[in-house]
């Protein structure tokens, strides 16, 4: 499921056509589908009208909404509920949903947000992103919110790849997903069954190759692709992943184009690097 990058126009604004190219794009390029209005979507920059028709493009470019699950993050539990109702009416099939981010919630207020979002209906998948919310899904909790109903799945985005087999113990009926693109390897290895990806943005062949080969273990195929690729994936896990991957896309002939403030364009010194590593992994054959 790739967390798709939001086309833009040099004035800012959305350019939905060429979104929904994108999104068919990927799905025909050997990925099962897509996260539309995640971080890497910009979703912050969004508005109201903005989030809920990208979220509707992507549905119709995907043809199925079974393969679409959009991000549904919000201030508060109320108006994560509202994009999940819109989400539904969409034709979405699932939804991503972060912690509470406007504070340090504990595990009760945790708790009652996913509750309150799961009544809505759709599966709801958890997103563990501890460095941006504050709020750490440890596996304790994890299985907490599974044994309450509220979450069939959780994006893990710690990096620690421990977390894996504690999770497995606690919660063996909880999918886990790969949130960071640099541990996808450890993390399938793990047991993990699916992944939610950034930079098959770029690179979608290559990368649907690396995740299937190591969901089925087989190193021999993986690891060189792995190697090849992990100059690139760990970008995912940096503040610049939104316009290192954009910058990729660009470079492999896909839609590149700006970002929304506040964030700013590459320095000098990290687009170089960032375009050495996409030249020398379309050398290597990974588009």
């Amino acid at each position: 499921m790739v967390a798709t990058a939001l086309p833009l126009r040099e004035d800012l604004s959305v350019d939905y056509d060429a979104y929904a190219e994108h999104v068919r794009w990927l799905i025909d390029s050997g990925c099962d589908g897509v996260v539309p209005n995640g971080s890497l979507g910009e979703y912050q920059t969004l508005t109201d009208e903005e989030r809920a028709r990208v979220v509707a493009t992507a549905v119709e470019a995907a043809g199925d909404g079974s393969r679409v699950m959009p991000g549904v993050a919000a201030y508060g539990s109320a108006e994560s509920c509202r994009w999940v109702e819109q989400a539904a009416k969409a034709g979405a099939g699932s939804v991503l949903l972060l912690p509470p981010n406007a504070f340090r919630a504990d595990a009760d207020a945790v708790s009652a947000h996913y509750a309150e979002v799961a009544r809505v209906g759709l599966p709801v998948v958890a997103y563990n992103n501890p460095y941006d919310t504050k709020v750490d899904l440890v596996p304790g909790l994890l299985a907490r919110l599974h044994g309450e109903g509220s979450i069939v799945a959780v994006k893990e985005f710690s990096g620690d790849v421990r977390r894996a087999y504690e999770i497995a113990e606690l919660a063996p009926g909880l999918d886990l997903l790969i949130g960071a693109d640099d541990v996808l390897l450890e993390l399938a290895l793990a047991g993990a069954v699916g992944w939610v990806a950034g930079y098959p943005n770029a690179l979608p062949r290559a990368s649907a190759r690396l995740f299937r080969a190591a969901v089925a273990g087989d190193l021999a195929e993986a690891l060189p692709l792995y190697r090849a690729l992990h100059p690139l994936l760990r970008w995912d896990s940096r503040t610049e992943f939104v316009q290192a991957i954009k910058l990729s896309m660009g470079i492999v002939g896909r839609h590149d184009g700006p970002t929304r403030p506040p964030r700013l364009p590459l320095a000098p010194e990290t687009e170089a690097v960032v375009r050495a590593a996409t030249e020398r992994a379309v050398a290597e054959g990974m588009n």
